[in-house]
């Protein structure tokens, strides 16, 4: 994707549709090498989709490719895929992060060598502390670093004086508590984004009192969001509707039932679920967002003013993604979103994704997702789209708290094009290709 929306080719020099959007035709670039060498080719995109596709797999992106019913080579240039229904967003789906070409070994993707297409050839990989690259002599676009290192400092102080103390170049997710004065430096850049990007608070809706539509409702108008924009984000960002689906995407709709706080709502959904007050457990740590402790407290806060308890319970860090998310029935955490809302659902929300991390299974919900991402005509499409925004918002798991602006902060010394990508943090994702130094 470009810095504007738009999806372009890549190792894909061109690609097509038939008219009804089952069958996609991708052309791919020639002459586009691995970093052993070897010569990209139509099997290697197939062996690499397939990945995902199989039954053993436990991929994130299995479920986007769910309606892929053959993927076959048509010669060394050119990957047909078919699919069991239409889908006018597929290029989009090609484009997720997850789906990397990978080679061809033996007849199955090579996933464990860390060999790829991409400018950086890898020379280290340390999960969780850091991976380094080094310049790939024969990629097929332009790019301008010799060498890159990517440091995970999860600590939001130690993560800004590593900037300010020129240790490194670029860090994500600035303090802040602190942005202004990091601002005033002389020596740093500050670049903030309005993306797709949001946090959350995900219900398990397998899980009592979770379970009942009501509970989640009374919890939706027991949350003060405003206030958790103007304390956590300080301004930077807006408050959520339990709608997934950021303005200004393709199709975005602000749901019918406005889910402000509204103690007398509150009360009102506990009533209807038989309850005169409720006690819950929520999980937090600021490894799901910066500033995540401070919000949960304030939940706690404005929760208590509807007869709500939340027992917020912090949870340790380094441990946080494989413990506690999708694990215990409430917690905090946070999307990038997706640049289309079939992209957002099917990826979250759709009843048998692997990453639908409140559980949520509506069947009018899963019938429109599957409906709409066929729809050719943009306006029935548009009102199948209103409608699901309407369902996850009202009956869906997930409360949506607030969208973020993506705040991140650089050297004064590297430099980038005029438009900075809304589609993923660190421009999306991108920033080794698209940046250089001043």
């Amino acid at each position: 994707m470009t810095p504007k929306g738009e999806i372009i080719s890549d190792v894909a020099e061109s690609f097509e549709a038939s008219p009804d959007a089952k069958t996609w035709v991708f052309n791919l670039r020639k002459g586009v090498e691995f970093h052993s060498g070897k010569s990209f080719d139509a099997e290697d995109v197939v062996v690499s989709l397939n990945h995902h596709r199989s039954d053993e797999s436990k991929s994130a992106a299995k479920s986007l490719l769910a309606t892929v019913k053959d993927i076959k080579a048509d010669g060394k240039d050119k990957v047909v895929v078919t699919l069991s229904d239409g889908n006018a967003d597929f290029p989009f789906v090609i484009s997720d992060y997850h789906l990397a070409m990978m080679p061809a070994k033996d007849g199955k993707a090579d996933w464990q060598s860390g060999i790829g297409t991409g400018p950086y050839a890898m020379t280290g990989f340390d999960p969780g502390v850091r991976a380094t690259g080094k310049r790939f002599a024969n990629y097929h676009r332009e790019t301008y670093f010799d060498e890159i290192e990517i440091q995970s400092i999860s600590d939001v102080v130690a993560r800004s004086n590593a900037l300010t103390s020129g240790d490194v170049d670029y860090i994500d997710r600035v303090d802040l508590k602190t942005v202004d004065r990091m601002a005033g430096g002389g020596n740093v850049d500050i670049s903030e984004v309005s993306g797709f990007a949001h946090y959350v608070a995900p219900m398990n809706c397998t899980m009592a009192p979770f379970d009942n539509k009501d509970v989640r409702l009374a919890l939706k108008y027991a949350i003060d969001r405003e206030e958790i924009v103007k304390k956590v984000l300080r301004g930077h960002g807006s408050a959520g509707n339990d709608n997934p689906i950021a303005a200004g995407l393709p199709f975005a709709k602000d749901p019918a039932v406005k889910h402000s706080f509204d103690p007398d709502k509150a009360k009102f959904h506990l009533k209807q679920a038989g309850l005169d007050t409720l006690k819950v457990d929520l999980s937090a740590s600021d490894a799901a967002f910066a500033g995540a402790m401070d919000a949960a407290q304030m939940m706690k806060e404005s929760a208590a003013k509807c007869g709500i308890d939340i027992n917020v319970i912090r949870e340790a860090e380094d441990a946080y993604w494989d413990s506690v998310w999708m694990k215990k029935a409430w917690c905090l955490s946070y999307w990038s979103g997706r640049p289309t809302p079939d992209l957002m659902f099917t990826t979250a929300y759709a009843a048998d994704a692997a990453w639908n991390d409140s559980f949520w299974k509506n069947d009018r919900f899963n019938a429109l997702l599957v409906a709409a991402r066929a729809e050719l005509d943009q306006a029935k499409r548009a009102t199948m789209y209103a409608e699901m925004q309407d369902l996850v918002a009202e009956d869906g798991g997930v409360m949506v708290l607030m969208f973020y602006n993506y705040m991140n902060a650089c050297a004064k010394t590297v430099a980038h094009a005029d438009l900075v990508a809304p589609n993923w943090d660190v421009d999306g994702m991108k920033i080794t290709q698209r940046w250089w130094f001043a």
